[in-house]
């Protein structure tokens, strides 16, 4: 039974005597999406390494990215409901297994066709990282606190994807790139053994005190029974998310898999040398995933609605993103990182509003299941996107359309969500879901 709904008051003061575990779930979420970028992102970092070694052209290199982002598209809408029905604890240990299996296949692959199979296997798994992360903040946080600890856990991505540079070059060099794919797939079985043991739902939780579940569940949404997939296709509220999604995700797979690929041509960096301009890139979009959701979650805590707090903050991140349209264009180093570093910023801090709008939108029990249908919208962005700059580079061999395309995908998304959900308001169900 759910608990009566704690006055604000009482919600304000119990908070000051409320436990702090919450924030420990965070930080496994934090450590999950770190690993899982780590796992995704090599194949960027060791693009020039690989396509030497089995003989890729742009356009082989691009059909393997579209095949990870294809298993992505096929896993994220199936990975939902599996979180919605499963639950966030045993579905995301699966899909973590799931995913370090086919991550260490890739170190026994010995041509295009294997390694094109094992990207398919370990965009499947990887798929469950976002709903299983997304359903456990809809768990643990109440709405003014999602979009921070959103920010927080989304901010593993870019620790892992600082950590990639630093690490894999330095096993490839020593051990070759398959120990790479092996070693660092090892990574994955403490987490899983943490996770099963320390995850469990707020009211089972042993180490949740009172006043931190009548925080957790300061603005509990109204009883739902499971959410029959076609209802939820034909909630404008669904689109306001799936749409940006297919606008913005893209962008980011393109600076994941194809950034060291851009700095090694323009600025002639190899695989020793791009890792300090990629550390300070994902050093500043790690800084943004936190501050974007800090920005929105401070402004509802002024008394802002969540409809202001978030577009507003959505808005300024677009506008920051603009000036990368300009880096091809750019002829230091340094600056060309600073360009990319805000860009960078500024999409984690737009995507941690982003991600909230399921748990905003939507009943807990729903949750899994929209942001499955978003992922889904977004890795079909990915695929489209993979295979314009395989034609692009195959062509032209020049960034500056592919920039341009980034720079301007987030007024769009904005647009998009504000047309879709002008008020910002939860979806309706009148009837009971079947």
């Amino acid at each position: 039974m759910t608990p009566p709904i704690a006055p604000d008051a009482t919600i304000a003061r119990a908070a000051g005597r409320a436990s702090r575990y919450r924030w420990a779930i965070v930080a496994l979420l934090f450590a999950a999406t770190a690993i899982n970028y780590i796992d995704r992102q090599m194949i960027g970092v060791l693009k020039p390494v690989l396509q030497a070694d089995l003989g890729w052209k742009e356009s082989q290199y691009a059909d393997i990215v579209f095949w990870f982002q294809a298993a992505y598209a096929i896993g994220f809408l199936f990975m939902g409901r599996f979180m919605d029905a499963v639950g966030a604890r045993f579905g995301y240990a699966i899909a973590f297994g799931f995913w370090t299996v086919a991550h260490i296949a890739h170190g026994f692959v010995r041509g295009i066709t294997g390694f094109g199979f094992a990207r398919f296997a370990l965009g499947i798994g990887e798929s469950g990282n976002f709903p299983a992360g997304l359903k456990a903040v809809a768990e643990w946080f109440p709405q003014r606190e999602r979009a921070l600890a959103v920010g927080i856990f989304n901010a593993g991505a870019n620790v892992g994807a600082i950590i990639t540079p630093l690490l894999v070059p330095a096993i490839t060099i020593a051990y070759g790139w398959r120990m790479a794919f092996i070693a660092t797939g090892l990574f994955s079985v403490v987490w899983v053994i943490v996770w099963l043991a320390l995850y469990r739902r707020p009211t089972e939780h042993k180490h949740v005190n009172a006043a931190e579940l009548a925080l957790i569940q300061s603005d509990p949404v109204e009883p739902v029974g499971r959410m029959a997939w076609r209802r939820l296709f034909t909630k404008r509220e669904t689109w306001a998310y799936a749409v940006p999604k297919f606008l913005t995700d893209p962008i980011w797979w393109m600076f994941l898999f194809w950034l060291p690929d851009f700095l090694g041509k323009r600025y002639h960096l190899d695989l020793k040398s791009f890792g300090p301009p990629l550390v300070v890139i994902y050093l500043m979009s790690d800084a943004g995933s936190v501050a974007g959701g800090w920005a929105s979650s401070r402004m509802m805590k002024a008394g802002a609605s969540a409809n202001r707090a978030r577009k507003l903050t959505m808005l300024v991140c677009a506008i920051a993103i603009l000036p990368v349209i300009f880096v091809q264009n750019v002829s230091s180093l340094w600056l060309a990182v600073l360009l990319l570093g805000i860009a960078t910023a500024a999409h984690q801090a737009f995507s941690a509003n982003l991600l909230t709008l399921p748990s905003d939108l939507f009943p807990r029990t729903a949750v899994g299941s929209v942001v499955g249908i978003g992922g889904t919208a977004g890795a079909i962005g990915g695929m489209l996107i993979a295979k314009f700059i395989g034609y692009v580079l195959d062509i032209s061999d020049s960034y500056a359309p592919i920039f341009a395309v980034a720079g301007s995908a987030y007024f769009f998304a904005i647009i998009a969500l504000h047309l879709l959900s002008p008020r910002f308001v939860r979806a309706r169900f009148d009837a009971p879901a079947s």
